[in-house]
């Protein structure tokens, strides 16, 4: 009779990034020193609701084994596995709203949009895994032994604990931690304390500086944790404060609560889609629903100035550290601004704006035929002077866009390294007077063709500058002739 497998190594922190190596070690001494063709077994439970039920096979998703090393152990890396089961919010999850419209699954709209909150969908997962053994002759649950069948021990399993895997991934320079106590000795992972708000020195979930600017009609969110708590003990409500150039206070503050009127949700809920919360704060989500920011864009004093963010608990102290948005003077020279946004390190979006020159050009690519002169299909030959010599059957044509930024501080190296490593990037369009939209209106898929970062410095350089190149995504098909 094997004894009970262990789990020997584990992740260290309950919140995972699927972009780091997920490492569980198990041991079953008394199998594999006694039993022959000994396997450990591995069976991956994910849950896009509450956490996985192990002993069920209603979030199972894959049964894996590995033969023991030369340790005795087996060692599992799950990264390719769950990685699978989470990817980003693109759309604003049901019950959050544009404008006037409430989102549903019939009226959907980008998750940039937003007017307060959004739920996730996509972003987050459950993760629990049971291990067992298995060996040649192992009795069955009747106890029954058939020395030709390998079958798994009963009462030999492990399980794990219940583990929040999120679509965010680890730097090399991201510090990894290690067990402290003998229990956890092996276990190693990534503390996100840093980004449970808790406290003012809290962040959301980006690596951007704290002061980031944008135009009165950029669109935009961030994101933050949100544990399975009472709410009077987290998040509570986003405040939105008011400054002019001057950096005196104008208008009235807003004060967002988390509720479900606003596309979040205020009680004690373990639901995944509740553990990562986004929020629009950027000039044109408020345009979208704030009376005070709208007056305060009519009288034309809040251009040049600023607003200030911070998520709250009930007792309006600060849980995450003060977030400002200068708002872009309108540009003189006439520059057309660019909007770009891409997922972060975190998972989440971030965004910057290039205000500065930039330059499109169209770049085409056709099929051509030979075509004959005249008519041949008529009761008489006739010329026609359009008839004849080369022809375009089809053209298609791609769009490129040459940007430039600013002049720059280094603390915004940093979320111009994430986006030349973003798998996805988006352009976004600004503020429209509608009150309904479809998806091609405001977010267009792009590709950046720029495919080296040369990080500057104001030592090496003096003066901070970037200049990136895109390619539109979707090809501009014309009619065929």
């Amino acid at each position: 009779m094997a004894a009970n497998s262990v789990i020997e190594q584990k992740p260290l922190f309950q919140q995972l990034p699927v972009g780091q190596e997920v490492i569980y070690v198990v041991s079953n001494t008394t199998a594999v020193a006694d039993e022959l063709k000994v396997k450990f077994i591995a069976n991956v439970h994910i849950s896009s609701t509450t956490p996985a039920n192990p002993n069920t096979s209603a979030d199972l998703v894959g049964t894996f084994k590995t033969t023991p090393n030369n340790a005795g152990v087996g060692i599992f890396d799950f990264r390719n596995i769950i990685e699978n089961y989470v990817k980003a919010d693109n759309m604003a999850a049901d019950g959050s709203t544009y404008k006037t419209a409430t989102t549903s699954s019939t009226n959907r709209h980008p998750l940039q949009l937003i007017n307060k909150f959004s739920l996730n969908n996509n972003i987050l997962r459950y993760l629990v895994i049971k291990f067992e053994v298995e060996y040649l002759g192992a009795t069955d649950t009747s106890g029954n032994q058939d020395p030709n069948i390998v079958r798994t021990q009963a009462g030999t399993d492990a399980t794990s604990l219940p583990y929040m895997v999120f679509n965010g991934y680890l730097k090399y320079t991201d510090h990894l931690s290690l067990g402290s106590s003998v229990t956890n000795a092996n276990d190693f992972g990534f503390s996100l304390v840093n980004f449970y708000a808790s406290s003012t020195g809290k962040k959301f979930l980006t690596n951007a500086p704290a002061i980031q600017y944008a135009n009165i009609d950029d669109y935009g969110t961030m994101s933050y944790f949100a544990p399975d708590i009472a709410i009077a003990a987290n998040v509570h409500q986003i405040k939105f404060t008011y400054y002019d150039s001057t950096g005196s206070a104008i208008g009235t503050p807003d004060t967002v609560l988390r509720d479900s009127s606003t596309g979040a949700y205020n009680a004690y809920d373990a639901n995944a889609n509740r553990q990562i919360i986004h929020f629009g704060c950027y000039p044109a989500n408020l345009r979208n629903w704030s009376t005070n920011f709208n007056a305060l864009v009519t009288a034309g004093t809040i251009q040049g100035g600023y607003y200030t963010i911070q998520a709250q608990n009930a007792s309006n102290a600060g849980m995450t550290q003060l977030y400002t948005i200068n708002v872009n003077c309108p540009e003189g020279k006439g520059f057309e601004s660019i909007r770009l946004c891409w997922l972060n390190q975190w998972g989440v979006w971030d965004y910057y704006t290039f205000i500065k020159k930039s330059i499109k050009s169209i770049s085409t690519k056709g099929s051509t035929y030979q075509q004959l002169q005249g008519t041949w299909n008529e009761s008489a030959y006739r010329i026609d002077s359009f008839r004849g010599g080369k022809k375009s059957f089809r053209v298609n044509a791609t769009e490129k866009i040459t940007m430039n930024t600013g002049f720059l501080v280094e603390d915004e190296n940093v979320i111009f390294e994430e986006l030349i490593n973003s798998p996805e990037v988006y352009q976004l369009e600004g503020f429209q007077s509608d009150t309904f939209t479809a998806f091609n209106q405001y977010v267009t898929p792009v590709r950046l063709t720029t495919s080296s970062f040369t990080k500057k410095t104001i030592a090496n350089d003096k003066l901070i500058q970037y200049t990136f190149e895109i390619e539109k995504s979707k090809t501009l098909r014309t009619q065929s002739i």
